[in-house]
């Protein structure tokens, strides 16, 4: 796990990150990007998620479509959907989040990137400002805990490709060039922080 300022770096089987060990992306503008690979079966399951039931966010594949959660204390869900499926291989996934800014607890613009290509848009009426939730954490390459989303199952939620690593930055969000991370560009800024 590397973290330093303003991004954090997460690979694949981490899990169970209490809130303190992850980049605070509350209350601003930030973006999650992952590095993944789709098999030949259509992708599905969680990316990562961070919170429980009871609130927080996931990033995740549904019948084969990239799909993001924001769960607003369990009381509404707030979902954005890539319009076309990802197909089998390498694909750079990104959820940018656009914070409307004013105060605490604001809502925001959610779009969806697949290889630099905006794919979904959407919007969060409103979010938690403190805490996502007091036990479960952050984990990559599935949800742990007491599901984010209600689209997937406690157990059995795991993506069926393979996650590379995911990249939590927050404002000012920087993708470089067409919404595209530069994954060792990326992985060399993190490592010289160290």
């Amino acid at each position: 796990m590397l973290i330093r300022g303003d991004t954090q770096l997460l690979f694949a089987g981490m899990g169970r990150l209490g809130e303190n060990a992850v980049l605070s992306i509350k209350n601003k503008s930030h973006a999650v990007t992952a590095e993944i690979v789709v098999g030949p079966e259509p992708a599905h399951g969680v990316i990562i998620a961070q919170g429980a039931n009871i609130g927080g966010w996931s990033l995740y594949a549904l019948q084969g479509r990239l799909k993001y959660c924001y769960n607003l204390s369990g009381v509404r869900y707030f979902y954005v959907e890539a319009q076309a499926p990802l197909t089998e291989g390498e694909h750079q996934v990104r959820m940018e989040f656009a914070y409307d800014g004013g105060g605490l607890g604001k809502g925001g613009n959610v779009t969806l990137y697949v290889d630099g290509e905006a794919a979904g848009q959407g919007r969060v009426e409103a979010t938690l400002s403190m805490v996502y939730s007091a036990d479960d954490g952050c984990d990559v390459g599935r949800d742990s805990g007491a599901p984010v989303s209600e689209d997937y199952p406690p157990i059995n939620n795991a993506f069926n490709g393979r996650i590379k690593g995911v990249q939590i930055s927050i404002a000012p969000v920087d993708a470089g060039d067409g919404h595209l991370v530069d994954r060792e560009k990326a992985l060399e800024l993190a490592m010289a922080r160290q």
